[in-house]
């Protein structure tokens, strides 16, 4: 699954865009290349009842920002995406695809 595939599907379980659950991220202290992985997936557990593949997504989110890297983008790997730039405010605003 894609990286975007993850992200859209955190929004549909939660009801919340990416930026939505990052912003509740930070407030609880998680943000920035440090973020402990377990107490990420930890709260997403608790709180939205999300699996540790949905988490590890937003850890990386959180970790690095909306740029995944370019090895993804059109291949044909597991975590393969039509851009290294994720998009973050939710399906219903995402542009189409060109």
């Amino acid at each position: 699954m894609s990286f975007q595939a993850y992200l859209d599907n955190i929004e549909k379980k939660t009801g919340q865009t990416p930026r939505q659950l990052i912003e509740r991220a930070q407030e609880r202290g998680f943000a920035g290349p440090a973020v402990k992985a377990n107490d990420v997936i930890a709260w997403l557990k608790e709180d939205y009842d999300l699996g540790r593949g949905h988490a590890m997504a937003l850890v990386h989110v959180l970790r690095n920002g909306a740029t995944i890297s370019s090895r993804h983008v059109g291949s044909t790997g597991s975590h393969r995406d039509e851009s290294d730039t994720l998009w973050l405010d939710g399906i219903a605003t995402r542009p189409a695809a060109g």
